[in-house]
């Protein structure tokens, strides 16, 4: 089992920053399949950005590239997301997860990961 919990969201003016946290605990040496996922009321959770913490580099999406990055702190089992150029349209449920499955698995399809955090909103106002 792994736990993982996000903090960081709140609410930001357009053109702010914000940073995620995500706290891992647990057999997380399973899990090689780390990402950030959001989700915006009645729609799918969307894939942010995953990362193999084998040895791939992070993969983002096209609505976050060049704003978003994720790095993480592996001694501490932290992975953070520091948004940056927020926009009214990044206002959503920010999750992180993880997943146990090999290399090919980690995607940004929601339906990959096994442990999810009980994420945190994130509010952009204009």
């Amino acid at each position: 089992q792994v736990h993982l919990v996000e903090s960081g969201g709140g609410s930001v003016q357009a053109g702010g920053s914000l940073r995620l946290s995500c706290a891992a605990s647990g057999n997380t040496y399973d899990s090689h399949c780390l990402g950030w996922f959001r989700q915006f009321p009645g729609k799918e959770r969307e894939g942010i950005v995953v990362i193999w913490t084998g040895d791939g580099g992070p993969s983002y999406a096209d609505s976050v590239k060049g704003r978003f990055t994720v790095s993480r702190d592996t001694a501490a089992n932290i992975m953070y997301l520091q948004m940056n150029a927020l926009k009214p349209e990044d206002t959503a449920m920010y999750y992180c997860a993880a997943g146990i499955r090999s290399r090919r698995w980690c995607t940004t399809h929601a339906g990959n990961f096994e442990y999810w955090g009980q994420g945190t909103q994130v509010t952009v106002s204009s």
